[in-house]
């Protein structure tokens, strides 16, 4: 698939959109809301994750893309990362399968050299497993942050062009991370914090937003229904005016 950027190029604004991007976040405040310990948030938040997925896969959704731990959650209590990494590697332990066994694709991006060998050989290989399947893309943003996104592309667009100074967006899109993808036509944050917190900044340009006060947790399929149908009562101009696209609508 070849990347566009909606600042070069006018994309098609489906009625499904055809990439969601989300901010999984609340699962600590629904644990603490119930004098539960924060793990019970993430873990319950798994649930949320499964119910997702299948309902982008019914829905038509092409890709969804999933931010599970970002640069800055190293800052987090230790004990709290040691088990976000124990559960990630649980769910792939069990969630591979059945991504798999449904046609769809599993990727994982961000500085993943911070993660432990078992969790990187893990990683690779669902990403083996799954690269050939076609109904949906799933990526899991994991050590991911959009500065360091574009830091890293820039790095490596600089080494295949050796002695040049002016580069293009076009340059620039084949290296990020997630150049396999089309911008997200929907970014979803749950939890009630409305920003993007370094999340996919190159990419997030001209995608409509949603912001909800629920927790991921109790993110259901019907939550879902309510951000796409948001989605659907927007006007995507993308720098044209309404009477442009009233014009080419007639």
């Amino acid at each position: 698939m070849k990347y566009t950027s909606s600042t070069t190029e006018v994309p098609d604004a489906p009625a499904v959109p055809r990439h969601i991007a989300i901010i999984m976040d609340g699962n600590g405040r629904w644990a603490t809301k119930r004098f539960l310990p924060r793990v019970a948030g993430h873990v319950k938040g798994v649930d949320a994750v499964r119910t997702v997925v299948e309902s982008c896969a019914r829905s038509g959704v092409e890709y969804l893309t999933l931010f599970a731990f970002s640069s800055e959650n190293w800052r987090r209590p230790e004990e709290e990362v040691s088990l976000l990494m124990r559960l990630f590697v649980t769910a792939l332990d069990r969630e591979v399968s059945k991504l798999h066994a449904n046609n769809i694709r599993l990727k994982v991006v961000g500085d993943l050299s911070r993660f432990d060998e078992k969790l990187q050989g893990m990683i690779a290989a669902a990403e083996r497993k799954t690269a050939n399947n076609t109904r949906m893309t799933v990526t899991v943003c994991a050590n991911y942050g959009g500065r360091w996104d574009i830091m890293q592309a820039i790095g490596k667009m600089v080494a295949a062009h050796p002695g040049a100074h002016d580069f293009s967006e076009e340059q620039l899109a084949p290296h990020l991370a997630m150049a396999y993808a089309p911008e997200p036509d929907l970014f979803i944050r749950t939890g009630g914090e409305q920003r993007i917190s370094n999340f996919l900044m190159w990419q997030l340009a001209y995608t409509e937003l949603f912001f909800t006060d629920t927790y991921w947790p109790d993110f259901s399929k019907e939550s879902l229904d309510e951000a796409i149908a948001s989605y659907q009562h927007r006007e995507r101009r993308f720098g044209r005016t309404g009477a442009q696209l009233a014009e080419k609508a007639s």
